[in-house]
């Protein structure tokens, strides 16, 4: 059973950087046949990708992000971290992990993600 989980912590002071990990259980993020994406939703509006990595560890990033954003990934753990840096209030969000077998982007639908995580509240505050 494939199962994601996303860590961080919930609270971000302005400028700092924002660092969250998703744990994979049920599959290895190294299986060639998969793409792992972050993606949030800042409180009331859409889903927006944010950037994936792939099983060999190649990243793409949306660009409106991409100055701001590094995924990176420990097979040891079987975990994928992203790290978004100079945060505003405008990332508070939601941020969730999710598997597919299409190549991400902003314009993937939802239901292209077979699997995701439960979620993780993220606010930006000092």
């Amino acid at each position: 059973q494939v199962q994601l989980q996303e860590s961080g912590p919930g609270l971000v002071e302005p400028s700092q950087t924002l660092s969250l990990t998703c744990t994979v259980s049920g599959v290895r993020i190294t299986t060639s046949t998969y793409f792992w994406s972050w993606i949030r939703q800042p409180p009331g509006k859409g889903l927006e990708w944010m950037g994936y990595i792939t099983y060999s560890g190649s990243t793409y990033y949306s660009p409106s992000l991409k100055s701001r954003t590094s995924i990176s990934r420990d097979t040891s753990k079987n975990q994928f971290t992203l790290q978004l840096s100079s945060v505003t209030p405008e990332d508070t969000a939601v941020y969730y992990c999710a598997r597919s077998r299409a190549k991400p982007g902003p314009r993937l639908p939802r239901y292209e993600y077979d699997y995701w995580g439960q979620g993780t509240q993220v606010t930006v505050s000092s």
